[in-house]
């Protein structure tokens, strides 16, 4: 079995909602979850932010990757459960300065994994110069582009679909 190291658990333990808070600041993430709402008017996808100050215990205690946690996130708040399996999670993790992009099965069929690299390579370059908000509105922009390439909004349907999921960005302590 693996072993948490100190230093990983300390440094988890560290960052709290506050950083995520000071990262993201309440008016940044109304503004990001408009930018959802906006774009999931023109395609049949769902988009979610989830930004974790760092990960749980038990995560740590088996020394999981960031990205088994963004997998289980995407499941957690349901972006699996769209009616084309074509929902995306945008995954931070403060602590591990991590980006994690989980894309549904339908999405990931048609998005070579090259693609998503150069869209998280995108962000972490923004993050790295403070830019957060920014660098999170460009990959919902980037993430919309695909969406409406692949999945678009049926023009003549007589009724907006319905919003399957909520648009505010997730930030967990």
């Amino acid at each position: 079995m693996a072993r948490m190291s100190f230093k990983r658990l300390l440094r988890h333990r560290l960052w709290d909602e506050a950083d995520a808070r000071r990262a993201l600041p309440a008016d940044a993430l109304a503004r990001l979850g408009q930018r959802v709402a906006a774009s999931e008017a023109r395609h049949t996808g769902e988009i979610r932010v989830c930004v974790e100050a760092g990960l749980p215990l038990s995560y740590l205690w088996r020394d999981a990757p960031a990205r088994e946690r963004a997998v289980t996130m995407f499941a957690k708040l349901r972006v699996w459960d769209t009616e084309h399996n074509n929902g995306v999670l945008l995954y931070l993790l403060l602590a591990e300065h991590r980006i994690e992009i989980v894309a549904d099965r339908a999405l990931a069929r048609c998005v070579p994994a090259g693609h998503w690299q150069q869209l998280v390579d995108a962000m972490g370059e923004a993050f790295r110069a403070g830019r957060f908000e920014q660098g999170l509105a460009d990959a919902i922009a980037a993430v919309d582009a695909l969406l409406a390439a692949h999945f678009p909004r049926d023009a003549g349907a007589a009724a907006p679909r319905p919003n399957a999921l909520p648009d505010e960005p997730v930030v967990i302590g």
